[in-house]
């Protein structure tokens, strides 16, 4: 789609009510999520980040959204895909503004080209013992995307169209951190199979467009 017409149709959605944890979970690896987001409630043990689904145009107008590969480390999202963002920082005056300085750490947006739409439904990832409040945002040039070389090991620039075809859903069978040979539903997208809290943010994005495109 052209991104000036994906602009005017997606404010749209500032206007409209969140599809929520129902949509989420149809993309969860675990049936326990909603027990486990309770209990660290109950415990306030949960640290939080801000991550940003940013959609912006191509040098010829198409109509695309990023998504980063990050490094391989010691941690339970190594060498996962996901959307720029970060932890909550005491820099930080909102959650929203972590997700806008971690992008422009991590792919090099600067935060004040971007325009955020809607904040989105809160997921918590039990590995990492996290709530990630991810935002719909749009930035209306296209971006010279500048990766942070610590933690993105690569940009993954995908298609509007691909994001919204129903063939790349896809179910695949992973072993992680937590567990072994678990079948996940997952997007593949670009190659990438992207799975998890990721892609339980990715459907709740993808159900708002569905509505207004």
């Amino acid at each position: 789609m052209d991104f000036r017409d994906f602009e005017k149709r997606i404010v749209k959605v500032t206007k409209m009510e969140l599809p929520g944890e129902a949509v989420q979970f149809k993309m969860a690896p675990m049936e326990r999520l909603e027990e486990l987001k309770r209990n660290a409630i109950a415990k306030d043990t949960a640290k939080r980040a801000g991550v940003m689904s940013l959609f912006y145009p191509s040098e010829n107008f198409e109509t695309k959204l990023i998504l980063i590969l990050r490094k391989t480390y010691k941690g339970v999202h190594s060498a996962q895909v996901g959307f720029p963002g970060g932890k909550l920082e005491v820099e930080d005056d909102s959650i929203q503004d972590a997700a806008l300085r971690e992008t422009e750490e991590e792919v090099g947006v600067l935060r004040e080209t971007i325009s955020v739409l809607k904040k989105l439904t809160e997921v918590y990832i039990p590995p990492s013992n996290f709530f990630v409040q991810p935002f719909l945002g749009i930035t209306t040039e296209a971006p010279k995307f500048v990766p942070q070389e610590e933690e993105v090991e690569a940009l993954i620039e995908v298609a509007l169209q691909d994001f919204m075809n129903d063939s790349n859903i896809v179910r695949q069978t992973l072993s992680t951190s937590y567990a072994t040979s678990i079948e996940v539903p997952a997007f593949n997208l670009n190659g990438h199979i992207v799975w998890g809290a990721t892609a339980m943010m990715l459907n709740e994005v993808r159900e708002l467009l569905k509505m207004v495109l």
